[in-house]
């Protein structure tokens, strides 16, 4: 082996070390060093490191060109049209990166990732026909793929067919069952499907796999709230609170409980909480009905009398 080669490869070598060790930044600096070298210039698997941690370090610029590079070398590699689309995708430029998305499965029509973030990008546009579809390419691939099922579970459960998406979410559920997020998901389509106990008992699954997910405590308030068991709906929600005391939602709702029951002192005092976290609050309490008894409050009248 030449010399030059010797270091090729030890470049090489000592960047992939650095990205097994996640050290992203020092793999870049030596990736770069064996780009320099006539061979690195040419070298696909290489260039399209490069992008990945340009990528993967928020230098979109960059890892935009290294794909462009690998493409000019070989157009016929699915991997860099697949690259570009994922960097527009998190730029938010979604009808470009379908586009590319494409263009990789027209490259290779057994890419799952691309169908996956094909599907994804629909379905944030609201195209819930093509969403469909690209899932459901994803699972003929992938049948086990966590989120291509628990995704279509959502969509489902959007449309209203409940039924179907429960199909999806339990696949979901079978293939990882302590996820907390498809725990809540579950939860969210049961009480749908007024099956309340059941409900109950994913929330608090979901707030057993993680305590600082605000959301599984407030909707696992709102059905005790909506059974009139306030005393239980505002334990619930102070444990959230507890857990994430930054969360504004938390502190606004808790006040409407507390309004419910004529603790007018207490909701008030969440009621400025919430606003202190998040002022969006401050229109919001004015058009709210549930809070219609804390408006009889002096400290209430008072607050608003000096937004005036």
């Amino acid at each position: 082996m030449s010399d030059k080669r010797y270091i090729f490869e030890n470049y090489l070598n000592i960047a992939r070390n650095f990205v097994s060790e996640k050290e992203y930044s020092k793999a870049l600096k030596f990736y770069n060093k064996a780009y320099r070298f006539q061979q690195g210039k040419k070298d696909i698997e290489l260039i399209l490191d490069i992008a990945l941690l340009y990528d993967k370090l928020g230098y979109k610029a960059e890892a935009e060109e290294k794909y462009r590079s690998a493409i000019n070398i070989d157009k016929s590699d699915a991997r860099a049209y697949y690259g570009l689309g994922v960097l527009y995708d998190e730029d938010g430029f979604l009808e470009e990166a379908i586009e590319y998305y494409k263009l990789a499965i027209e490259l290779d029509d057994k890419y799952d990732r691309a169908y996956f973030f094909l599907a994804n990008a629909y379905d944030e546009l609201k195209d819930v026909n093509n969403a469909i579809k690209y899932y459901n390419e994803v699972l003929s691939l992938v049948p086990n793929d966590l989120w291509a099922n628990a995704n279509l579970g959502c969509i489902y459960e959007e449309l209203g067919n409940y039924e179907k998406a429960l199909v999806y979410m339990k696949k979901a559920l079978e293939i990882e069952p302590t996820n907390f997020r498809i725990l809540f998901n579950m939860g969210v389509l049961l009480k749908n499907l007024n099956r309340e106990d059941e409900a109950k008992e994913f929330y608090f699954k979901s707030i057993n796999e993680n305590p600082e997910y605000p959301y599984s405590y407030l909707n696992l308030a709102v059905i005790y709230r909506e059974n009139k068991d306030f005393k239980t709906a505002i334990e619930i929600i102070s444990k959230g609170i507890e857990n994430n005391p930054n969360t504004s939602f938390l502190y606004y709702n808790r006040c409407c409980f507390y309004t419910s029951i004529n603790e007018l002192q207490l909701a008030f005092k969440d009621l400025m909480k919430s606003i202190a976290i998040n002022n969006d609050f401050l229109e919001y309490m004015k058009k709210d009905e549930e809070l219609q008894k804390l408006r009889e409050l002096q400290e209430y009248k008072d607050y608003i009398n000096s937004k005036l």
